[in-house]
C-alpha cells in the first residue's frame, strides 16, 4: 500500500494541487534536496546543447547544486541525459575522482554527499530531470529506490499529459504547460549566450562554452557572469593573440 507520504508527493504532481512538489518529495523520500527541471520546448534530444531548466527545488542550496553541474557541464545530471539512464551515486566518496574531478569536492563544499538522477523522457526524447540529494546523515535504500522511480515515471507521465502543478512564484492553481518559457530560470544565460555568440562571430554552442569556461575560471556561477554580460559590464573580445579573453566595457 502506498505510503502516506509517497500519496501526498503523487498528490503535488496534480494540476491545480497547490502543493510544492520538490518539498513534499524531498519529505516523502527521506532526502536532503530535490530539484525537477524540464527541458524548454521543443523537447530535448541526447546532446542537443539545451539544459534542463529548473522548476522546482527544495531547499535552496540544491538548486546551487544544479547550477553547479550547468556552470561545470559535469555531473551524474549531465551523464544521465546523455546515456538516458539514471545515475545513482549516493555516496560521493565511492566515485572515482577523475569522474567529475572539478564537481566533487565543489559539490562536498556545499554539503552534498550523494547524488541520484532520473532522466525523465520517452525514447529518445528528453522532457527532463528529477535530481535526489543526500547528506552524511542519509542514504539510499532499495525502499527509498522503488519510490524514486515512481515517482519519476509520475513526472513523466504529467509531462507527457501536458500539465503541472501551479509553479510556487505564482501560485494561481491554474493549469498549464508543463514547460517553462524558453529559458524561464536560465533567460539571461541564453541572452548572453546569444551576444557573446555575435561579438566572437561563433555558433552559440561555442559561445556557451565561453561564457561557462570564464565563470568556472573566476570562480563564479554561469548566471551571475551572464548577468553581467547583459548589463554590458563584461563583454568577449580578440585579445589579438588567438584566444577569447572578456573585458569591462560598454556594447
Amino acid at each position: 500500500m502506498t505510503r502516506d507520504g509517497m500519496a501526498e508527493a503523487l498528490r503535488s504532481l496534480r494540476a491545480g494541487s497547490g502543493a510544492d512538489p520538490a518539498r513534499t518529495t524531498a519529505r516523502a523520500l527521506g532526502v536532503t534536496g530535490v530539484v525537477i527541471s524540464v527541458f524548454p520546448l521543443p523537447p530535448a534530444t541526447p546532446n542537443g546543447g539545451r539544459a534542463p531548466e529548473p522548476l522546482w527545488w527544495y531547499p535552496e542550496s540544491s538548486l546551487r547544486f544544479e547550477e553547479l553541474q550547468f556552470t561545470l557541464g559535469e555531473g551524474p545530471g549531465p551523464d544521465a541525459d546523455r546515456a538516458g539512464l539514471a545515475v545513482l551515486e549516493p555516496d560521493l566518496d565511492r566515485v572515482r575522482p577523475d569522474r567529475w574531478p572539478t564537481l566533487l569536492p565543489a559539490a562536498r563544499q556545499l554539503g552534498v554527499d550523494g547524488v541520484c538522477c532520473f532522466p525523465l523522457g520517452l525514447g529518445a526524447v528528453r522532457l527532463g530531470m528529477f535530481t535526489l540529494l543526500w547528506d552524511g546523515r542519509s542514504s539510499l535504500d532499495d525502499g527509498q529506490l522503488a519510490d524514486a522511480n515512481t515517482l519519476a515515471a509520475a513526472l513523466t507521465a504529467a509531462l507527457l499529459d501536458g500539465r503541472r502543478p501551479a509553479d510556487r512564484r505564482d501560485g494561481n492553481g491554474d493549469e498549464g504547460l508543463p514547460w517553462p518559457a524558453d529559458g524561464l530560470h536560465r533567460a539571461v544565460v541564453h541572452q548572453a549566450t546569444g551576444m557573446i555568440s555575435v561579438q566572437l562571430d561563433i555558433p552559440l554552442a561555442e559561445a556557451l562554452v565561453r561564457l561557462r569556461a570564464f565563470a568556472y575560471g573566476s570562480e563564479r556561477l554561469v548566471g551571475d557572469v551572464a548577468e553581467d554580460v547583459v548589463a554590458r559590464r563584461l563583454r568577449f573580445d580578440d585579445d589579438g593573440s588567438g584566444t577569447y579573453a572578456p573585458v569591462a566595457g560598454e556594447g
